[in-house]
């Protein structure tokens, strides 16, 4: 069978109540673009009823749709980067399950890519997430650009396009702490963006927790960009300034004034300020190590438990 112009990439983690609502509407908006098409879905450890909805889903589609089991949860980015490497498409899209970006968006990027753009982002119109999800977004899109200088309205929005050669730059990384949109862009020579409709989830409730969002943006600041430590260098640079003149200036009063007793609280007031720097830099550092840490195991970022495509085999790994 010839590659197809489109392969739309879809990682799952117990979204059985969306499936088949997103295998109808999606279908019917590919099989209506005129295009030859792929639907790649990787199943990343789902605990619900999802791997019995893909296997019927594969089994009505045999021809477009392949599905990847993994044999555990391993992350969204790496359920998207497994099918990447799957994705035979010319221009591949990464689409959410939960039905919050509407598949009948997608010809709004196929549009820009015809246009010769190599990545296009999307931007939520009128988002449809809690207020505490949309500051955080701002919030984190300001110190992303800030630390990284990578340009993305909505880092957040995972409903992007990519031409073929992005994604082979992006499968070679071989990164195992990475955030794709931004990775993409780094490559990108002509990227841009295009806003999108954003609806409420369909049905369950988001696999991110505070915590997944924290590490997010820890893999996006330290894998970007060598700024986290800059920034602690020169404070420790500062504060050793500081420190350094309180200590003569302490000297000196010792000296005029004689010994004091009044100035205990200050000084511990100083030392606890001195400390809690001292634990941020670690932190950071930390991250960059554990980073380093896990490049250099080569351990496998993934394990593929079974194929379903159209030869009707599986593979195993």
């Amino acid at each position: 069978m010839s590659d197809p112009y489109l392969s739309v990439v879809i990682p799952i983690y117990n979204e059985a109540d969306n499936l088949e609502t997103l295998f109808s509407r999606l279908t019917n908006v590919l099989d209506n673009i005129g295009r030859s098409y792929e639907i790649v879905l990787t199943n990343d450890g789902s605990q619900d009823r999802s791997e019995e909805i893909l296997q019927s889903i594969y089994q009505r589609r045999p021809k477009n749709i392949r599905v990847i089991h993994f044999n555990g949860n391993f992350g969204q980015h790496m359920a998207i980067m497994a099918a990447f490497e799957k994705a035979r498409g010319e221009v591949i899209i990464t689409l959410d399950a939960d039905l919050q970006n509407p598949p009948e968006e997608i010809p709004k990027l196929l549009e820009k890519i015809d246009a010769g753009h190599d990545v296009v982002g999307s931007i939520r119109q009128l988002r449809r997430d809690s207020w505490f999800r949309r500051i955080a977004s701002v919030i984190n899109n300001s110190i992303r650009y800030r630390i990284t200088k990578i340009r993305m309205t909505d880092q957040g929005c995972m409903f992007r396009a990519y031409r073929k050669h992005i994604v082979k730059l992006m499968v070679a990384s071989r990164e195992t702490s990475t955030f794709i949109p931004a990775l993409a862009c780094s490559y990108a020579t002509n990227p841009t963006e295009v806003e999108v409709a954003h609806d409420a989830r369909e049905a369950g409730k988001s696999k991110y927790r505070l915590y997944d969002l924290l590490r997010l943006n820890f893999d996006l600041m330290t894998g970007f960009s060598l700024v986290p430590l800059q920034v602690f260098t020169l404070a420790g640079i500062m504060v050793s300034i500081f420190s350094l003149l309180f200590v003569f200036y302490l000297f000196v009063r010792r000296i005029i004034v004689g010994p004091e007793a009044d100035g205990l609280f200050t000084l511990f007031a100083i030392l606890f300020f001195l400390i809690g720097i001292v634990l941020l830099g670690l932190g950071i550092t930390g991250e960059y190590i554990g980073r380093i840490y896990q490049e250099v195991r080569k351990r496998p970022r993934y394990v593929i438990r079974e194929i379903l495509e159209h030869s009707d085999e599986s593979a195993q790994s």
